[in-house]
């Protein structure tokens, strides 16, 4: 075997499977740049430094058809992202334990993904593994992430007092008002 088989930025997906090879390694967040992007910006630089994965390749032999390729991927992370209470960083972990079934055309990726629980992708000559490593983690990022119990009090809501009240707005019809008072009035 090549190896750029074995390459996870060139994975050749059928030849793992075939050889029920297995690869893993760790990136660091920064590579992923759009999960990165989404890191609040005031965490330390300890707290999302990089990304584990491995995965493990594998054909399932099905009657009277040629075997099917799975790949089993798992990852984990840290990334620190803003707290939607408080703002300060919240550090969430990632993990990802998929198992990705591969098919011949986008097609039948797509029939067999709408018929079954499987996550089923097209077999390529080429997968960028750190690619679809971030794409699992933006879709597993919380809608809101928040602590579960912040770390500081969260003043306005405990001190009513300190809760600025909102200057009054002034009336945008006023002006219009004054232009419809009689001569004698103004």
């Amino acid at each position: 075997m090549r190896r750029s088989e074995h390459d996870p930025l060139r994975l050749n997906v059928a030849v793992l499977a075939a050889a029920g090879g297995s690869l893993a390694g760790t990136w660091p967040l920064a590579s992923l740049g759009r999960l990165a992007a989404g890191a609040h910006a005031d965490a330390p630089a300890a707290a999302c430094d990089e990304v584990s994965w491995s995965v493990r390749g594998e054909h399932r032999k099905r009657s009277g058809a040629a075997p099917d390729i799975w790949l089993h991927l798992q990852a984990r992370t840290v990334i620190p992202l803003q707290c939607q209470r408080c703002l300060a960083p919240v550090e969430e972990a990632l993990r990802i334990d998929r198992w990705l079934r591969f098919v011949a055309t986008e097609d039948a990726a797509a029939a067999l993904d709408a018929d079954s629980e499987d996550d089923v992708l097209e077999l390529t000559r080429s997968l960028d593994l750190r690619e679809l490593v971030e794409d699992e983690f933006l879709m597993s990022l919380p809608l809101v992430p928040r602590h579960e119990r912040c770390p500081a009090p969260l003043v306005a809501l405990l001190d009513p007092a300190a809760a600025k009240e909102p200057p009054p707005r002034e009336n945008p019809f006023a002006v219009l008002q004054a232009l419809k008072k009689p001569e004698a009035e103004r």
